[in-house]
């Protein structure tokens, strides 16, 4: 945080955006998305970054309060986590629906949206953390990155994940200050449990550190402890120092057992998943389907796909154990695109930068009979459904709330075949 903040005073506020900030302008007429705030509110706002078109900035000081605006479950970090804690949970979701309708209209799509799904359960639905470290005098402590500046708060509890995992956390943060490690040379600590509540754990580090005397704490079915090449992002392995228990997962997802490891992808929100994933199935019904994008497979399988296509290695090594019939091809989808034909089913659940040019175009030029796409990024999505939208007709859309008090959406749409070359 700067020294010697900019702060603006008395700004009004707009509508909230995709991306999750509330929109305004200055005085000057600039741009400035912010942080914190909702619409119709005055508020006080300190800048934090500064582009040539536009604006960024985080309230400071709620001036005229919304009649939406609640008090956060985590006045110190929700900013970092879960921006959007300070609403009420229907303005939430109605605001969600609103900007998918927003997103897509700006692509000139028109789309009659079934009901805005959501669960009752607003926090402690996630079964993944991801947190770094922060050290002092006091010794290593749980943290994460401040919205909009390079500092760090620290947090002991977080409120959107399970408690399982808040519990293995703070024990695998109390066994690391018994090593005396220095908090530079860590870079992220990752966990994840099950249905069952069993957590397992990665930790990344800069440096090849000596850890054979860390203990794995009994909260924790398994740890592995990597040395991740400091110019990478946080959590990507360079190298496996040390695995301690078994660090393998399973749940059951609408009838059908899924194994995955502690780095695979997999579903944050299980309950509300489900619900998408029954829909998904319900248009695949007994029809022959491509599972593109299938991370470790858990719509291809459950929907019964022949055809499950994944690029990343350790993605593919689960797909094999969680499936014995579908062929598993190993490539990104855009080098699959001999699996695109005119007979089977694609279904994409893409990650945000949607779906590859070359995809696209083999669709428009193949034309499977329908498309199912599940996104967590309506932008792209939207960019994607309006090329298709040449030869294809959308049948259904929802949205869905897989990520409460936080800014993501998921949404399902389905394209049918509208014209037959």
């Amino acid at each position: 945080m700067s020294k010697n903040p900019v702060i603006l005073n008395q700004l009004e506020l707009g509508k909230l955006v995709h991306g999750g900030q509330s929109i305004s302008e200055t005085k000057n007429g600039k741009k400035i998305l912010v942080w914190g705030g909702l619409p119709d509110e005055v508020v006080d706002v300190r800048i934090t970054k500064k582009k040539s078109s536009y604006l960024e900035g985080v309230v400071e000081n709620v001036v005229k309060s919304s009649e939406f605006r609640i008090e956060p479950k985590e006045p110190k970090s929700f900013l970092s986590t879960s921006p959007w804690q300070v609403m009420e949970y229907d303005f939430e979701n109605k605001s969600k629906q609103a900007i998918l309708e927003e997103t897509f209209e700006r692509e000139g799509v028109e789309i009659e949206w079934d009901e805005f799904k959501f669960e009752d359960q607003q926090y402690g639905y996630r079964n993944k953390l991801e947190i770094g470290f922060w050290g002092d005098d006091d010794g290593l402590h749980l943290a994460h990155y401040v919205r909009g500046s390079h500092g760090k708060v620290t947090s002991e509890n977080n409120a959107l994940v399970k408690d399982c995992i808040n519990v293995a956390a703070r024990d695998v943060c109390s066994e690391l200050n018994k090593l005396d490690i220095w908090a530079g040379k860590l870079k992220t600590l990752i966990l994840r449990c099950n249905k069952e509540n069993q957590v397992v754990g990665a930790v990344f580090l800069k440096e090849e550190i000596d850890f054979s005397q860390f203990k794995l704490p009994k909260s924790l079915k398994g740890l592995d402890i990597y040395f991740s090449n400091p110019k990478s992002p946080a959590s990507v392995p360079t190298k496996l120092l040390r695995g301690l228990g078994d660090t393998n997962l399973t749940d059951e997802i609408v009838g059908h057992k899924i194994e995955y490891n502690v780095l695979s992808f997999f579903q944050v929100n299980l309950e509300i998943f489900e619900k998408a994933l029954s829909r998904i199935k319900k248009y695949v019904s007994d029809e022959k389907s491509v599972d593109m994008y299938s991370g470790v497979g858990t719509i291809g399988i459950a929907v019964g796909s022949e055809i499950l296509v994944e690029s990343d290695e350790q993605n593919i090594k689960t797909i094999k154990l969680n499936s014995k019939n579908a062929e598993v091809v190993h490539a990104p989808s855009e080098k699959a695109l001999e699996y695109v034909d005119p007979e089977n089913i694609l279904i994409v659940d893409p990650p945000r930068a949607g779906l590859h040019k070359d995809l696209v175009s083999k669709l428009l030029q193949v034309l499977p009979p329908k498309i199912i796409y599940l996104s967590c990024n309506p932008s792209t999505q939207s960019r994607d459904v309006k090329l298709l939208s040449e030869k294809y007709k959308i049948s259904f859309a929802q949205g869905f709330n897989f990520f409460p008090r936080t800014p993501h959406i998921e949404s399902l749409i389905l394209l049918t075949r509208e014209i037959n070359d």
